[in-house]
């Protein structure tokens, strides 16, 4: 049976009829791959349908230097299967201690696109992030100098902030002043999940003397088309459980306006964050969502709910290059209105399994291979 998508309090709109869809050749700007036998796991579901992929640093041990991210890159470089194209474009991870110098080496590298700020214990792996901006001035006005972008998990992590406020607070309290102290900076506002957040980049993004926005954001597909009841249909659904966590409907459809507004600061990424199926499945499972194997799918589905699939070329191919100054890729991938069954788990690491999100459900959209 088809995913009913309005049976997990989300959104049925009308949509469009199109049965093949053709659009250039998509990127996702924000991605996590892992390392080691994991990553090489996880990696050609990626390459599969993106032809790059802006690569998170929280690792253990984080990357936080450019000669990091150049031997991390060269492990996935060697992992990518014969025959398959995928280039990984990589970003550092923002310290306390982080210094104005990698900041400039960041920016000379030509394999380095961003620099990630993860507030402490915002999300996995984030032990070492930045415990207060306030010990980021240097690097901070490196970034504004360089024009590299600061690609940004927006949560604060406050004991007695409630969790589906967390964005929404760290607008006020971090993004607003950040942006007037550093007002040349160049942020990315990564899986935004509220009403708040959307309005937010639509009304204050601007220009920079290089005609490209000063401020985006990134969507994942599971916030265009789930509310957070989906995370308590039939029970506890750990493989639905991401951070940050889905939210009320009002804010599902704003990112869902946001998204297929056509507005060039809005972009394709999935934060696809693979977790084996028993450490989803246990008494404190992992946060992450493993949507690579069925992205695009996902991703048209939103488009034709919306009755807007012309305009998903421009979200998924377009938007993100412009943002970044890299030229569009070149080739395209088509997508097929035919019902298939994703797989209700795959070969993982340590012979583990994973399971893709939305495992064992029936999708209207095909990739063709």
């Amino acid at each position: 049976m088809t995913a009913n998508i309005s049976s997990q309090g989300v959104f049925s709109g009308a949509g469009t009829c199109a049965s093949q869809l053709t659009i250039r050749h998509p990127d996702d700007w924000h991605l996590h791959l892992r390392d080691g036998e994991a990553m090489a796991c996880v990696l050609p579901a990626t390459a599969k349908q993106f032809r790059r992929a802006i690569v998170m640093p929280n690792l253990k041990p984080p990357v936080t230097t450019v000669e990091m991210a150049h031997a991390y890159r060269d492990r996935i470089v060697a992992a990518l299967p014969a025959g398959m194209q995928f280039e990984p474009l990589m970003t550092l991870y923002l310290t306390d201690a982080t210094t104005a110098e990698e900041i400039y080496k960041a920016a000379e590298s030509p394999f380095v696109q961003g620099v990630k700020l993860y507030p402490a214990g915002a999300t996995t792996n984030s032990q070492a992030g930045v415990s207060t901006l306030a010990r980021c001035t240097a690097a901070l006005a490196a970034l504004e100098k360089t024009g590299l972008p600061l690609l940004v998990h927006g949560e604060v992590t406050d004991a007695h902030v409630d969790v589906f406020d967390r964005e929404a607070f760290f607008i006020d309290e971090v993004m607003v002043p950040v942006r007037r102290d550093f007002p040349g900076l160049r942020v990315v506002f990564e899986h935004i999940t509220t009403r708040q957040a959307a309005q937010y980049v639509t009304h204050e993004s601007r220009l920079g003397s290089d005609g490209r926005p000063n401020l985006a954001a990134t969507i994942t597909p599971q916030h265009l088309l789930f509310n957070r009841n989906a995370l308590f249909k039939g029970g506890l659904q750990p493989h639905w459980y991401c951070l940050p966590v889905l939210k009320r409907e009002e804010h599902r459809k704003a990112l869902l306006q946001a998204a297929t507004s056509g507005l060039s600061q809005f972009f394709l990424g999935t934060d696809s964050a693979p977790h084996a199926r028993h450490l989803k499945e246990m008494a404190c499972g992992c946060a992450g969502c493993y949507s690579a194997p069925v992205a695009m799918e996902l991703y048209a589905q939103a488009f034709e709910l919306a009755g807007a699939l012309d305009r998903l070329e421009g979200f998924a191919s377009l938007h993100g290059p412009a943002f970044y100054g890299l030229p569009l890729n070149e080739g395209s991938i088509t997508l097929e209105k035919r019902e298939w069954t994703v797989p209700a788990e795959l070969p993982f690491a340590d012979g583990k399994t994973i399971v893709p999100f939305l495992g064992g459900e029936t999708l209207p959209w095909k990739l063709v291979d």
